[in-house]
């Protein structure tokens, strides 16, 4: 088959020869999977293995192979080379030899660029890399821990084995994760020489560049303290001990979620941290509260040029100015000024916003089950649970703030009278305050019913409003108001069901309402999110200051991670209610103990 023609035109060359060589620029674009150095780093696999980006960009990384004649990394654009590759390109297109001419920076594939040259993952050497101890609660707690630490190395003491059989019978969460992690070391081990360290990045999880070491033989384990060395914990202390005898020039850290276990440390002299990775923040305060107070000045800076229209009863509002880049969608704005504004934000573009005001639940007439709100914050939550747009709803706040009665009568409102929805779901985690009363008799239902004394007594307010709403007696008269054919009208619409039986349902057109949310881990939490079919709306309640479960802090708690990932999610919304309004010596409780 005859050759094509060379193009006429030069800049035909440049086109043609990126087409015909299409290998040469690939290095420049080469996915690499440790991309991510920021999140690596930032996530927090330890407080001290936070500062990977620095090593990863120290000026010591190799120039790329590609430009052994170019300048330095730090070349700012490819484009003065594109008339020498032009210049050349001929040569490579015409059936004709190339000329004598040498051609030393021509014959490569163009620069790469500095970004992805400082990018590409390296592993470093074994003395520039930390060693973590992991002890068995982190594993247990998260059994994907194996892989969350960067380019530093994992050492597994044989106790930690141990403790791990142990815990693998059963069928509670702790059993799922031992077993879960005896399958990770299974998956890792293979052929391996386990005293030459394992590649963690062996089954794909490509951010993990170090090495998994295992105990082989034994340790000097003679501690500065006398401690009983029968116990787990010493145990794993004399290791940690030991591998700072044998390695002084390499840093041993210790990672616990055991505090006891970190203070026996740090009394030791050994370094030892918490696992910090599942934190989504690491202070409580910086959490999305999904309400932003305007500036004084918001109508001076962004009043120009504003457009408005009325849509759904509501009036809407575009505004361009400097804050805007600010917004979240679905977060909600107020100014109480001069021209005072309550909107919800429905598009973020740029500098420019959209704006919606918002369905006034303080007043009589906008009642919802004969609920009406007492503050801000209650007016914009019932915004979003009576929005059919929003399909996940977050609410946080102290005791008293009215998170179950707002989401009990929404839910209640769009199910008789709207008929959005056919039925109430109400879960929560079974997490006791102090000992356990043991097991419960009866139904699926009946053992949840002690659980569910936050849902007995919402009903009871919200009673006299059922009455009206189903044109049925409400229970006057000194009537029982728990047997009056009202609430046994809503008590079939209500479903109580327990978290342990959730996996694998799907629930359509149901409001799903989830109660102490505070308490689940964020595994948890996706496996009751994921229930979610066509037309379900789901509501998440819970406050992180009364988190009950072990080894779950504020920001490690599931509603905490469901808050930060959702947010900004055309679909979702979050508020946190800032006032109690249970009583005034609630409110007075909570602020005075």
């Amino acid at each position: 088959m005859p050759l094509p023609k060379p193009p006429a035109r030069p800049g035909d060359l440049v086109e043609t020869t990126a087409r015909a060589t299409p290998r040469q620029a690939s290095p420049a674009a080469v996915p690499g999977p440790a991309l991510d150095t920021s999140r690596s780093a930032s996530r927090g696999r330890s407080t001290k293995s936070r500062p990977v980006a620095a090593i990863l960009s120290k000026p010591a990384t190799p120039a790329p192979k590609t430009a052994p004649v170019a300048a330095p990394a730090p070349v700012p654009a490819a484009a003065p080379a594109a008339p020498a590759r032009t210049a050349k390109a001929p040569a490579a297109d015409k059936p004709v030899p190339p000329p004598a001419s040498p051609a030393p920076a021509t014959a490569p594939a163009p620069t790469p660029r500095p970004s992805a040259t400082r990018a590409r993952p390296r592993r470093l050497p074994t003395a520039q890399r930390k060693l973590f101890v992991l002890d068995t609660n982190v594993l247990l707690h998260d059994p994907s821990s194996l892989f969350r630490f960067a380019e530093h190395d994992v050492f597994l003491p044989m106790i930690v084995l141990e403790e791990l059989d142990h815990q693998k019978k059963g069928m509670s969460e702790v059993a799922r994760n031992a077993r879960q992690v005896s399958r990770y070391l299974d998956q890792l081990i293979g052929t391996a020489d386990l005293s030459q360290g394992v590649p963690l990045d062996s089954l794909g999880n490509s951010e993990a560049l170090g090495a998994l070491y295992f105990q082989t033989r034994p340790t000097d384990t003679r501690l500065p303290l006398e401690l009983p060395m029968g116990k787990a914990d010493n145990v794993i202390l004399g290791i940690v001990h030991g591998l700072r005898q044998e390695n002084p020039k390499r840093e041993i850290v210790l990672v616990s979620k055991d505090i006891n276990m970190r203070l026996k440390a740090r009394a030791l002299d050994l370094p030892a941290e918490d696992y910090l990775n599942d934190h989504v923040l690491d202070d409580s305060d910086l959490l999305y509260d999904g309400v932003m107070p305007l500036p004084e000045n918001f109508w001076n800076k962004h009043g120009k040029d504003i457009e408005s229209w009325q849509q759904n009863g509501l009036t809407w509002y575009r505004v361009r100015g400097p804050l805007c880049s600010q917004f979240i969608v679905n977060e909600f704005v107020y100014y109480e000024g001069e021209m005072p504004l309550y909107a919800q934000v429905r598009e973020v573009t740029g500098k420019s916003a959209v704006l919606s005001t918002l369905r006034d639940f303080s007043h009589a007439k906008n009642s919802v089950w004969g609920v009406t709100t007492r503050n801000r914050e209650q007016n914009f939550a019932l915004n979003l649970l009576m929005n059919p747009d929003i399909d996940f709803v977050s609410l946080l706040g102290q005791a008293g703030t009215g998170k179950t009665l707002l989401a009990l009568a929404s839910g209640l409102a769009q199910t008789f009278e709207t008929k959005r929805y056919t039925e109430i779901i109400i879960t929560r985690a079974t997490v006791p305050v102090g000992d356990d009363i043991g097991f419960l008799p009866g139904t699926e239902e009946e053992k949840m019913l002690p659980w569910m004394g936050a849902l007995e007594d919402n009903l009871e307010v919200l009673h006299q409003g059922a009455a009206g709403a189903l044109g049925v007696p409400g229970g006057s008269n000194g009537q029982d108001w728990n047997k009056t054919p009202a609430m046994d009208l809503i008590r079939s619409r209500i479903k109580v069901k327990s978290m342990n039986f959730m996996r694998g349902r799907t629930f359509l057109n149901k409001f799903l309402i989830i109660d102490e949310a505070q308490n689940l881990t964020p595994k948890q939490m996706k496996t009751l999110v994921t229930r979610a079919g066509p037309g379900t709306k789901i509501v998440c309640l819970g406050n992180i200051a009364q988190i009950d479960t072990p080894y779950l802090t504020e920001g490690s708690s599931g509603l905490t991670y469901v808050v930060d990932r959702f947010k900004g999610w055309p679909h979702a919304g979050h508020i946190t209610l800032q006032r109690g309004e249970r009583s005034r010596l609630a409110d007075y409780a909570s602020d005075a103990l």
